[in-house]
């Protein structure tokens, strides 16, 4: 009889893409729900101190980085906005819509967070070759670059 231990791949067993991926994924999501946790912040709320770290986007902006609606955008904002983690203003482009800014606390947790992050995907990183992180790092950027390019998202920045 077998039990589950023994189901499971060794280690050097290729998974597959979707596998790997799927996997990976769930690592990396595990990973910054249990920090972001730690700071009373949900999944979409760390994200959305993330976008802020480095750009000022209208809501619309935001609820296409976030993947989220018009309605699900405003009720974020307005809870992080309560805890004095962002500020929303009219946009000087636009006086129909609102620009959302990262306040000084907000910064502050965002950093935090980023901090403990980096330090556990580290980590988990830490079997591979520092050759195999360089080519991981690049493989994935190519990724998000095509799905952000797909989807309309500016990955850059719009500070100076």
């Amino acid at each position: 009889m077998t039990s589950p231990h023994d189901a499971q791949p060794p280690a050097t067993e290729d998974l597959g893409l979707v596998d790997a991926l799927a996997q990976l994924s769930f690592l990396v999501q595990n990973a910054l729900a249990e920090i972001a946790g730690e700071y009373d912040l949900s999944l979409t709320q760390t994200r959305l101190l993330g976008i802020l770290r480095d750009r000022e986007p209208t809501m619309n902006q935001l609820g296409r980085h976030l993947g989220l609606d018009k309605s699900s955008i405003t009720g974020l904002v307005d809870r992080a906005q309560r805890r004095g983690l962002v500020t929303r203003t009219v946009s000087t482009a636009d006086r129909r819509s609102f620009q959302v800014s990262i306040t000084d606390a907000g910064r502050e947790l965002a950093t935090q967070v980023a901090e403990r992050f980096a330090k556990q995907i580290e980590r988990c990183a830490a079997p591979l070759p520092e050759a195999d992180r360089r080519r991981l790092s690049r493989l994935a950027t190519r990724i998000v670059t095509a799905d952000a390019e797909a989807h309309g998202v500016d990955l850059g920045t719009n500070r100076d």
